[in-house]
């Protein structure tokens, strides 16, 4: 499955059990509908919970307003909170990460390997 939405504040990493890293941020997703029989435009934002096991240098780029696509499986988790009321959210397990933009003015770092153009693109 993939997503794509923004991040809603900058990546943590946190140590779990054995020792392991995982990199946790929240996306919302936008969206917007027009009901039927109504011209009114209803726009609608769902967050969702990401982790990511792979590589926790990616952290550095995930902060707020970042554009990102990811691929991996979601999730639904539920509880009651210490007022005994339900809680829920949704949860997805990432195992690919695109970065498509930043939200400020801060610039990504260009790939070091790349030097020069490629002449033989097939289109």
């Amino acid at each position: 499955m993939e997503l794509t939405g923004r991040i809603t504040a900058n990546a943590t990493v946190n140590t779990v059990k054995g020792d392991r890293k995982v990199v946790r941020f929240s996306i919302a997703i936008n969206d917007s509908y027009k009901p039927k029989d109504s011209q009114e435009v209803k726009k609608l934002t769902t967050y969702v919970n990401c982790s990511y096991w792979m590589r926790e240098g990616i952290a550095k780029y995930l902060t707020k307003g970042t554009l990102v696509e990811v691929q991996g499986r979601i999730s639904v988790s539920a509880w009651k909170n210490k007022d005994g009321e339900p809680k829920g959210s949704l949860d997805f397990h990432v195992n690919g990460i695109k970065l498509h933009g930043k939200g400020t003015t801060e610039t990504l770092p260009a790939p070091a390997d790349i030097t020069e153009p490629v002449e033989d693109l097939p289109f």
